[in-house]
Order: C-alpha cells, then structure tokens, then sequence
C-alpha cells in the first residue's frame, strides 16, 4: 500500500494540469469539482497511507519509497523517493485536510471571479509542490518542492495583477524568498562536498556517529536557517507575508495556515539531530524566533486591517515555533504548527465570510455589532480567538504551554526569552480580543445602507468555518497528556537521535501544571484588558493613543522597517540600475553597437558615388584602372 504514496501528491498536481488546460471550457462547477476531488482524493489516500505506516511494527521507524532515479552521477544519486514517517503522515494530512476545507470554501468564496480557472490550478499547483516538499527524502527533492510553494505564492499573492498592490505584492515574497533560498543552495552544496549526499536518512546517521566538524555543521544549519528566515517570515525576512493578504482571502489562509509559512519550520525539525549537534546555530534560531514573536505581536496593536493583523499573528506564532525548535522542543514545534494550522486557517477564513458580507470592506474601524448579522461566522470566530489566545481547553493552549514549559525548563538563557514569550503571549490574547470585539461587538460603525446589506456567508464557505472550529477546540488533545499524547508518540521516533544527543525529554511534572495556570492567567488578562478597552470603555484607545503618541505612531508605522529597507537596499540599488542602465547598456553597449552601424552607413555614402548604375560610368572606370595597372607594370 505504501508503495501509492505517490498519489498524494501527485492528485492535486493532476487537478491543475486539467484545469490549466482545459479550465476554460470548463463551467465553474465543473472547475471546482475538479479542484476539491483532487483535495478529497489526496485526502484520503492520505489517511490510508498514515493509518497503513501507523500499523507497522514500533520497530518501523520509517519507510522509504523510491519511485525512480533521478540525477545519478559518480557516487552521487538523487532519486525521486518519498520518504514515510511521523513527521511526514502529520504534515501529509493538515495539508491536505486543511487544504480541502479551504478548496471546498473558496467555490463561494471567488463565485464571481472571472478568471475562476487559473485560481484553482494555482491553489491545486500550490498543495501539490508542498506536499513534494514535506514527502521528499533528500534536501535536492525538497528544494524542487520548496521553489514550487514559492511560485505559487507569488502567483496567488498577485492573482489579481491588474491591481498595483497586489502585483508589488507578490513580486516582494518572490523576490524577499529568494534570498532565504540562496541559503538553503548554499547548505546543500555544503551538505554535499562534507557527506557526499543530500539523503536525509543517509546525512542524519553520519551526523550521529560524528562525520562532521562541530563548525561545518554550524555553518550548514545557519544557512539551512536562512532559508527557514524567508520562508517562514522570521526576522528580518518577514516583510513579505503582511503584504500577502494582496491575494484573495483563501490564499491567505492556505499560505499562513497550512502551506507556504510552515515549509521553514518543518524543514527545521527535518534537519533535528544537525541543529542539535550545532548548539551556537540552535541559539540563534531560538533567539531569532523569540524575537520575532515578539516584534510582529506589537505590530498587531495597532493594526487596523482585519487581514494585516491576523498576517502580524502569523509572523508571531511561527516565531514561537521556531523558538520551539531552537530550544530542542522540536515535537512542541510541530505540534503548534498543527494547531496553528486549525485555528489560523478559521481566523483568515473567518476574516473572509466577514469581508464578503461587508462587501470587501477590511477595516476593523467601519465594521462592529456583526454578532447578530452574520450569527454562523461569529462564533467560529469567537472559537478560533480563544484558541489562538490560548484559553483552557483549546487547542493553543496545549500546544503554546508546551513550547513555554520547555522554554523554562531548558534553564540557561532560554529562561528570560520564556519570559519575552510570555509577554508576547499576552499580546497576542489582547490584539485577538481586540479584533474580535472590533468586529463584533458594539454599535455597527457603518452606513444604515451598508449595513442593509451585510449577510451571512453561503454554506459552502459555512460549513468549512464550522469544521475548523471543532477542529480548534479538539485539536489540542492530539497532544493531551501534556509530552505524551498521540502526536508525540507518532513523533517520537522522527526526534529520537535529537532527543538522545541533547539529554532526553522533560517529563510532565508539578511545575508544568503551574505553568499551565500562569499561561492561562496571563492569556486571562490580555482578553480582560481587550474587553476593559473596546467593550466597557471604548474611549481609552483614542486616550492611550494620544498618550503613548510617540510609540503609538511607531506602531502604526510598523517601526519604518519598509521605509527603511527602501532607504538602505531598494533605492542605492534602483539608483545604481539606472547607471547601469544609462552608461553601461545606453551608452557603453548601444553606443558601440550604434557606432558600428554609423561607420559602416558613412563607409555606404563614400561607396555610393562609384555605384551610379550607368554602364558607360562603369566602363571608363575600368578602363582607367586598366590602364593605371598597366602604367604600373611598365614602371
């Protein structure tokens, strides 16, 4: 059976050649039957595949499946093989489950699009290359899997190019996503010249036994982590994906929720045993994920844009798990990447059934009182915010606890970014209740005839946010008890080495029930906070804004990082491509190109007085040379 994991993939790949080519004559309901019998089939064969692996032996860490030779060269070879273990089965179905959910919704999202056909081939291309990426069994297959989900997201970020936004959008995340994958080149090359192979089973088991300098492996998991950076938006990468809610809402949460965002992360806890042999790498990429949690989370206290806060939310949570795998909790890291995936894919698609019942209106500031008008998307609403906030029983909360309990527990510097992450939890349960309330609470700050018009979603956009919300509210108990639920038993065979070189795993004890209650209560009080400010007195915003007008400002402004980068990189580079473009290509090289032609055009108007084309011309001229070669010989 094991032998079709193929299938996986290779469904949703078929789903968008069909609708790439014939697409067009297709009818809309034929395009998007297409699209989600793909997802549902993948889906499926997923979970055959999973519950399959899951029935071997405890001896059967892994399988792998070779499907054909790919680049051989010398001792060198790089098949197309997938590779079937823990890590991979979890990754296989949140995409393909969470991708279905989001395929099923975005028929009625993108109802009246135009172009209906060319979305759906993008957002099937997209689950396919992911699926490639997370299935793949070398790092040279991963990459073709890694470039894929960044062209689609270029893509989609810009599926609506006509508007200037979007377009710039797109060309941003493609742009700022090379630079992370010209790390991950780099890495590989290394990983190549050092073991002679890309195979990660092969690379892993000659990291074991020590066949690598503690530098070398350094430098490799920092250049594998530049390309986690880009890709998984940590700072000072993570510009792209704010603008990525340029695309169409369901792009956003398949980016943000299940694809795209995640690849960094899951290709962190792929490479286990090298960052946890490469202790001064590790550090970084806790710190950076610390810091961006933290950063993005302020950035979302202001935001008005209901997209661009849930995007700076984004950014954070996967600071957290970044710091998660960083610390060595890399089984805490994947699962709030599953969680995450629940309740983030019902936030954007929550944000989309209200955009689309306000009629594409995204700020937060000219919306409110929508409880009673949309009454199916504000309580999944109100689901994934507790989630996502982290409140007793939900899935974030689970999952949150467990990467700020091995925080702690790791000892060390990690206590004071267990602390910032605990700060930056209570932001993120304060700007979550924010939107929420924002949204849905209080007076409809709009037009009686806007507000005529707000409606409910249809069910095929329904029926998705209500299945995410159960998700968000169970989810969490895949990894219920705390280190020792489903999730980390099908896990733990993917992080052993890890686990064994860094010392094994913290058992549950008296102090994680303490930290569960002070998580809780920190969560508590920034939901409290948010009902103080925008339920009970909603002028203390205004109030606190004038106050703090200084930091206020600087959020508002997301701290003049673009500006920045537009002073320092985008404009010295725009400016010296002008040079380029003026002296070297107009001047240096048209110049000479052009000059030739001149020479050659007056070498023409000096000839053209002997081509007269009379023949008596043509004749004296031959004679007088005759006569002069003649002259010449007598001499």
């Amino acid at each position: 059976m094991l032998q079709s994991i193929w299938i996986v993939p290779f469904c949703p790949l078929l789903g968008a050649a069909l609708n790439c080519f014939f697409g067009r004559r297709y009818s809309k309901t034929v395009v998007g039957q297409v699209a989600i019998a793909a997802m549902l089939i993948a889906f499926i064969a997923a979970l055959v595949m999973t519950g399959t692996f899951l029935s071997l032996s405890d001896s059967t860490a892994h399988v792998q499946i070779t499907l054909f030779e790919w680049i051989v060269s010398g001792d060198y070879r790089a098949p197309i093989s997938f590779l079937i273990d823990g890590l991979s089965c979890t990754m296989m179905l949140v995409i393909t489950g969470v991708g279905l959910l989001i395929h099923i919704y975005s028929t009625g999202y993108m109802h009246d699009e135009v172009d209906y056909s060319r979305y759906f081939t993008y957002l099937n291309l997209f689950v396919g290359a992911m699926l490639i990426l997370v299935l793949a069994d070398n790092y040279l297959l991963m990459f073709v899997g890694w470039e894929g989900v960044g062209l689609c997201s270029y893509l989609l970020i810009g599926f609506w190019y006509t508007r200037k936004s979007a377009s710039d959008a797109g060309k941003k995340a493609f742009i700022v996503n090379r630079i992370g994958d010209f790390g991950f080149m780099l890495a590989m090359l290394l990983l190549f010249v050092t073991l002679q192979t890309t195979d990660m089973l092969q690379v892993e088991a000659a990291l074991v036994h020590h066949q690598a300098s503690v530098g070398v492996m350094t430098a490799i998991a920092l250049l594998l982590f530049v390309g986690a950076v880009g890709k998984s938006a940590q700072v000072p990468l993570y510009i792209w994906l704010p603008d990525a809610m340029e695309g169409p809402t369901p792009v956003s949460a398949l980016i943000h929720a299940a694809t795209m965002v995640t690849a960094g992360v899951y290709m962190i806890a792929r490479s286990s045993v090298l960052f946890t042999l490469a202790p001064v790498a590790a550090g970084i990429v806790a710190f950076v994920g610390v810091l961006t949690a933290a950063f993005a989370a302020t950035m979302a206290l202001t935001a008005t844009d209901i997209k661009r806060v849930l995007a700076y939310s984004t950014v954070s949570q996967l600071g957290y798990m970044v710091f998660a795998a960083g610390i060595g909790a890399y089984m805490a890291a994947v699962f709030h990447l599953v969680t995450h995936a629940f309740f983030k894919a019902l936030l954007f698609l929550g944000a989309g059934s209200v955009i689309h019942g306000m009629h594409e209106e995204q700020d937060m500031r000219k919306m409110g009182g929508l409880r009673t008008l949309m009454p199916t998307t504000h309580w999944t609403m109100w689901v994934a915010t507790l989630a996502i906030a982290g409140i007793f029983p939900l899935a974030g909360f689970w999952s949150k606890d467990e990467i700020l309990a091995g925080a702690l527990k790791s000892g060390g510097i990690n206590i004071l970014w267990w602390l910032i992450a605990l700060v930056t939890a209570f932001m993120t349960s304060f700007y979550m209740f924010r939107l929420y309330y924002m949204t849905f609470h209080g007076e409809p700050r709009m037009s009686d005839e806007a507000k005529a018009h707000v409606h409910e979603s249809p069910p095929s956009m329904r029926v998705p946010l209500i299945l995410l919300a159960v998700l968000s509210i169970i989810g969490g108990f895949l990894g219920v008890p705390p280190e020792g639920g489903m999730l980390h038993h099908v896990l733990a065979p993917v992080f052993h080495n890890a686990l064994e070189l860094s010392g094994g795993h913290h058992e549950f004890a008296l102090l994680d029930v303490v930290l569960m209650v002070v998580s809780l209560a920190v969560a508590i009080a920034g939901w409290r906070m948010a009902y103080r400010f925008y339920v009970q007195s909603p002028q203390l915003p205004a109030q606190w804004a004038e106050r703090w007008r200084v930091y206020y400002d600087l959020l508002v402004n997301k701290y003049y990082v673009d500006e920045g980068y537009a002073a320092v990189f985008i404009k010295p580079i725009g400016a010296f491509s002008q040079v380029l473009w003026r002296w070297v290509d107009d001047f240096a090289i048209d110049g000479m190109v052009n000059l030739v032609g001149k020479i050659v055009e007056l070498i023409g108007e000096g000839v053209k007085w002997f081509q007269t084309g009379n023949v008596r011309t043509y004749a004296v001229v031959m004679v007088a040379g005759t006569l002069y070669v003649l002259w010449q010989l007598i001499g």
